[in-house]
């Protein structure tokens, strides 16, 4: 069993389609075993995108991300990190295959980030063992 870590965005937050993600998840077959609501700070966002902090559109991801509270969840499946990323579509929404959460629920206004895109999944076992740790503590999660 794999775990990721999920954030439903601020845009997901706006559009109030949270629970319509969180359904594909368990339809999907994955476990919840922890989820929060969480304001992300200033440090906690450095460190989570310190890869592209040097970049010249940092500022605006920052500024996207601390919009409104995000939603964190740590779920769990067989090979979840490759069926998220599946399930989730490429980066740019724009790009993203037809059906793909990104692709139906993602925007891009011209001039704008590939952020927008609804959903953080980790993208390998080794950045969601760091992720996980980032935003939750052991006794936050939970098996069953």
């Amino acid at each position: 069993m794999q775990r990721t870590l999920i954030l439903l965005k601020p845009d997901c937050m706006q559009k109030k389609i949270c629970g319509t993600v969180l359904k594909r998840f368990e339809e999907a077959g994955f476990k919840i075993i922890g989820c929060k609501m969480i304001k992300l700070d200033l440090e906690t966002l450095r460190e989570h995108y310190a890869h592209i902090a040097e970049l010249p559109f940092y500022p605006e991801v920052e500024k996207f991300m601390s919009l409104t509270p995000v939603i964190g969840m740590v779920l769990e499946g067989d090979d979840i990190i490759n069926k998220m990323r599946e399930m989730l579509g490429v980066t740019d929404c724009l790009e993203a295959a037809p059906g793909t959460i990104r692709a139906e629920f993602g925007s891009k206004e011209e001039g704008e980030n590939k952020m927008k895109n609804v959903v953080h999944a980790s993208d390998s076992p080794e950045t969601a063992e760091k992720e996980v740790v980032r935003f939750f503590s052991d006794n936050e999660l939970f098996e069953y």
